[in-house]
């Protein structure tokens, strides 16, 4: 299974909405200046996080992006299916058919992973994974700043 870079950039323009939620609407061109992601890609992958209800849009001075809820109620899997990637680790794409028209001897394997890998990414939030980077950033500069 590999995500591609869809789903990562997707995830990674979430992250960043969620890190800078108190600030208030943030526009595309920020978020594609802070991750290093092209402008126009983030257009097209923020086109259809609107269009599953994740981000909500505001036009204008002040406008730009906001999440629809808060990051403790969007997980990460969510952000990844909103972007129509998929989860999938069969090299059948989950239809059984791996061994000519018949199912693989790993088919079940493969498939359990697929659902493993969905359930994980499920069960994480956005706010999680906010929460683990600043945690460990801070660790970070507390090391950083027992060295000296």
């Amino acid at each position: 299974m590999r995500l591609t870079t869809k789903g990562r950039y997707a995830v990674t323009a979430m992250l960043d909405l969620s890190l800078n939620f108190g600030l208030g609407a943030i526009t595309l061109a920020d978020i594609s200046e802070r991750q290093g992601i092209s402008l126009s890609y983030l257009e097209q992958l923020f086109a259809r996080l609107r269009k599953q209800g994740l981000v909500s849009s505001s036009r204008g001075p002040g406008g730009g992006y906001r999440l629809s809820r808060t990051a403790g109620e969007i997980t990460v899997m969510d952000v990844i299916a909103a972007v129509d990637e998929k989860v999938d680790s069969t090299q059948c794409k989950g239809k059984a058919n791996c061994h000519g028209e018949e199912q693989c001897l790993s088919h079940e394997l493969w498939q359990s992973l697929s659902d493993q890998i969905r359930n994980y990414l499920a069960g994480i939030s956005l706010a999680q994974v906010v929460q683990q980077h600043e945690s460990s950033n801070n660790s970070e500069k507390v090391i950083r700043f027992d060295a000296l």
